[in-house]
């Protein structure tokens, strides 16, 4: 693997090839995990598809205040609070050679460590424990030698921020921290922003020079979740720069915070968001499950699995197969195109769609029947597929003439039989399109089942 760069509205490596971002939210993997934990939780998420890892250096879970597990703290005291300008470097197996061991074992896999130098509660104790430590300088001063530590490593991506809104002051504090890292980084590497929930990192930092492509947190309730292809729109109309969403609803994540709800979100939810957001021209989506961000260790109410096992959870198998599918067709030329689908209304039922160079691309969530509108296509013949958001399986099922409505009908309906229609365009033949009438003109063609 190899560095990254921007392309347009997409990510690419430094050759020019695509690269589709596929994280997993793991916060507080240095802080909780042992080098034989991180070494299996890398190759796990590498053999289901994943390319990124999010984690924390100072994390939420009194990151600067209890040790890892092998004793030791990323920060040294100065009175009585961890000081950002003395990180931990004394001898032994110290905090921050845990972190190294963390990024080379990433390396092995071609795993990105999107890291995040601080969550949020360390400079905006808005809620948390913090406590909060940093101020306009030291935070330059934390950035420039975090950026120089990781600054000969390929596999990273920084990411600013940490779940807190920016007041001015805030602010301060990590436009000083991006500073920091781009002096001790010499600018190797992106550099990202992760929001508040219900928010985006436009709203936030604007298109600053150091952000290099922006992300939400569409986030854990129903109010936000539901409308992800909203934010991605609104991030599009906000910037020019790629954009994604870097905290969707986790599987096994109790509803709306909720434990009294009874019910979790799942697999069906986590693949809702991610097909919405990247058919709506994110450069990339983020996997996250509630017992493994936190590498939960007893069963509670809250965290109701062993981090251990919800890593194989269905919804972590299903993942990769939307990196899968983008990559599948020509990679950089995707664009939404909302308008070549027809909505039904239903909340959750919306259609994503858009096209790329020789192709269009349509997720209906329920398996709801919809229409396309043909004329949109370049080419007046097409060829259908249905994808499986399940299995990562391709059906081709039919040939159809484009130049008008078809309504297509996905193999399932129902929560959990969500469905992309694939529509590659073929080249006319003889001006006919077998199997169709002369002059065919505004008849809808019903797409049938592939199963």
């Amino acid at each position: 693997m190899m560095k990254l760069k921007v392309a347009g509205r997409y990510l690419a490596c430094s050759d020019g090839s695509p690269f589709f971002y596929l994280g997993d939210t793991a916060w507080e993997l240095f802080h909780r995990l042992s080098r034989e934990e991180i070494a299996y939780y890398m190759a796990e998420r590498a053999r289901q598809g994943f390319n990124a890892v999010q984690a924390v250096a100072l994390s939420e879970f009194e990151g600067v205040t209890e040790p890892n597990v092998y004793g030791r703290l990323p920060l040294l005291f100065t009175a009585d609070l961890p000081d950002p300008c003395r990180p931990d470097e004394e001898e032994g197996y110290n905090y921050w050679q845990h972190v190294d061991f963390a990024v080379r074992e990433a390396e092995k896999h071609n795993l990105f460590i999107t890291m995040l130098p601080t969550w949020g509660d360390k400079f905006n104790q808005l809620w948390g424990k913090g406590p909060v430590i940093f101020n306009r300088e030291n935070a330059y001063t934390y950035g420039k030698w975090i950026g120089k530590r990781y600054r000969d490593n390929w596999n990273i991506i920084w990411m600013l921020g940490g779940d807190r809104p920016l007041e001015k002051e805030h602010r301060a504090v990590i436009d000083a921290m991006a500073e920091g890292i781009k002096a001790g980084d010499e600018g190797g590497h992106l550099i990202t922003f992760h929001p508040p929930g219900g928010h985006n990192s436009t709203e936030y930092t604007g298109d600053v020079p150091y952000i290099d492509f922006h992300t939400s947190q569409t986030g854990h309730g129903a109010r936000e979740c539901y409308f992800s292809w909203l934010v991605m729109e609104s991030m599009a109309a906000a910037t020019d720069k790629p954009y994604m969403d870097s905290e969707p609803r986790y599987e096994d994540h109790p509803a709306c915070f909720k434990v009294e709800y009874g019910y979790l979100w799942n697999e069906d939810d986590v693949r809702q968001n991610a097909y919405w957001d990247v058919l709506s021209g994110a450069c990339g989506h983020t996997y996250g499950n509630h017992s493994i961000w936190s590498f939960n260790r007893t069963k509670q109410e809250y965290y109701p699995y062993l981090w251990n096992e919800a890593l194989l959870h269905p919804g972590a198998e299903q993942i990769g197969f939307v990196k899968k599918l983008r990559e599948s067709r020509d990679y950089f030329s995707y664009k939404p195109m909302p308008d070549l689908t027809e909505q039904n209304g239903a909340l959750s039922a919306h259609i994503a769609s858009g096209a790329g160079k020789g192709y269009a691309m349509a997720y209906s969530p329920l398996g709801l029947p919809f229409t396309v509108h043909g004329g949109k296509m370049k080419s007046p013949n097409l060829k259908a597929s249905w994808f499986d958001p399940r299995t990562g399986g391709e059906t081709v099922f039919g040939i159809y003439p484009s130049g008008h409505d078809i309504q297509f009908v996905p193999p399932t309906q129902g929560k959990g039989r969500d469905w992309v229609l694939i529509l590659d365009e073929l080249a006319q033949v003889e001006g006919k399109v077998a199997g169709f009438p002369d002059g065919i003109s505004g008849h809808k063609q019903k797409g049938h089942n592939a199963l």
